[in-house]
C-alpha cells in the first residue's frame, strides 16, 4: 500500500560535498518558480537538471527553459503514451475501450516534426522520454507506441543527441526494438525498472541506467540488485519530480533538492563513501548528455 500523500515539502537534506545533476526532472510540474527551485538545488549540490518533456506543448517549455537558465539542459519528446493519444484523436488520455475519430498517422508525423524541430536546437541535449508503457496504454495503443519510439531514435541519432528511455512493463520490447533500430551513442534508461539480469544486458550495450528516489523504497531490493549490478561508470541518478520522492518522505513532493537523499542511498548499495558515488555520478551524467 502506497503511504498517505502529504503535500508538505521535505526538509532541506545536507548538501553534498561534489556537487551533481538531476538527471530527469520535470519543473514544470513543481510548484514554485524556475528560479526558486534551481536555487533550493543548488544550495544542496545538485547544480544541473534535465527539464525533461513528456508532449509538444512541455517539449517547448524544456527547450525554452534551457535557453535561460545555465544550469537547465532540456530533452523533448512525445511520451509513450501520448502516441496513442495523437492516433486515435483522445486529448484526455487514451481509452482502453475505444477510441475518438480524430487524428491518426498524419497527426502523429506532424507532432514528431515538431519534435524534430526542437532537437536541433542547442540546448537541447537529448531526444526523449520515449520508450514503450504497458502499463497505462492497452494492446491497442502498442503499434503507435512502437512508431513514435522508432522515429524517436532516428531523431536522436540524426542530430546527434542522447536517448532518453522510459520503459515501463515492456523491458523485452525496448530491448529488441533499440537493436532493432541501432540505438544512439548515448543512450540513458531513465527511472531503471528492470533487474539485475537487464542492468548486464544494458552494460554490455553501454547504455546509462538512472536510478529515482523508488531505489529507497523497502519493497525495491530488486532495484537495488541492479544498482549494485550495474558498471559504477554507467550510473545516474534523477528525481522524476515531482514523482518518485525517496524515502523516507515517499508521498509528498519531490524535486531536485532531494536528489542527495538518493545519492546517500546508492552510495550504500554500492558499499561507497558519497563523494565518490557523486563524483561517478556528475563525469557520467555530463558524458551522457554531452555538456
Amino acid at each position: 500500500m502506497s503511504p498517505k500523500s502529504d503535500d508538505t515539502p521535505p526538509p532541506l537534506p545536507a548538501p553534498l560535498s561534489v556537487s551533481v545533476a538531476d538527471s530527469h526532472t520535470h519543473l514544470d510540474m513543481q510548484s514554485g518558480t524556475v528560479e526558486e527551485g534551481l536555487a533550493k538545488a543548488a544550495s544542496v549540490g545538485v547544480t544541473t537538471v534535465v527539464q525533461v518533456g513528456c508532449d509538444i506543448k512541455g517539449s517547448r517549455w524544456a527547450a525554452e527553459t534551457a535557453a535561460a537558465h545555465e544550469g537547465v539542459h532540456a530533452a523533448v519528446a512525445l511520451h509513450p503514451n501520448e502516441a496513442p493519444r495523437i492516433v486515435h484523436g483522445d486529448p484526455d488520455g487514451w481509452s482502453r475501450q475505444g477510441a475518438r475519430e480524430a487524428g491518426g498517422a498524419d497527426a502523429l508525423d506532424d507532432a514528431l516534426a515538431e519534435i524534430d524541430r526542437l532537437a536541433a536546437l542547442e540546448q537541447v541535449l537529448a531526444v526523449g522520454e520515449t520508450g514503450l508503457d504497458f502499463f497505462r496504454t492497452g494492446p491497442e495503443g502498442i503499434a503507435a507506441q512502437e512508431a513514435s519510439f522508432r522515429a524517436h531514435i532516428e531523431i536522436a541519432k540524426r542530430h546527434g543527441k542522447a536517448l532518453v528511455i522510459h520503459d515501463r512493463d515492456a523491458h523485452a520490447d525496448v530491448l529488441r526494438i533499440l537493436q532493432e533500430e541501432g540505438a544512439p551513442e548515448r543512450t540513458v534508461f531513465h527511472c531503471y525498472s528492470g533487474d539485475a539480469d537487464m542492468a548486464r544486458i544494458c552494460a554490455d550495450a553501454g547504455y546509462f541506467m538512472s536510478f529515482a528516489g523508488n531505489v529507497t523504497f523497502k519493497n525495491a531490493q530488486p532495484l537495488r540488485d541492479a544498482l549494485a549490478a550495474a558498471p559504477l561508470e554507467l550510473v545516474l541518478v534523477e528525481t522524476d519530480a515531482p514523482f518518485l520522492t525517496p524515502a523516507p518522505y515517499r508521498g509528498r513532493p519531490n524535486a531536485p533538492y532531494l536528489i542527495p537523499v538518493t545519492v546517500r542511498a546508492m552510495a550504500g548499495v554500492r558499499g561507497i563513501d558519497e563523494d565518490a558515488m557523486a563524483e561517478a555520478i556528475a563525469s557520467n551524467t555530463a558524458r551522457a548528455f554531452g555538456y
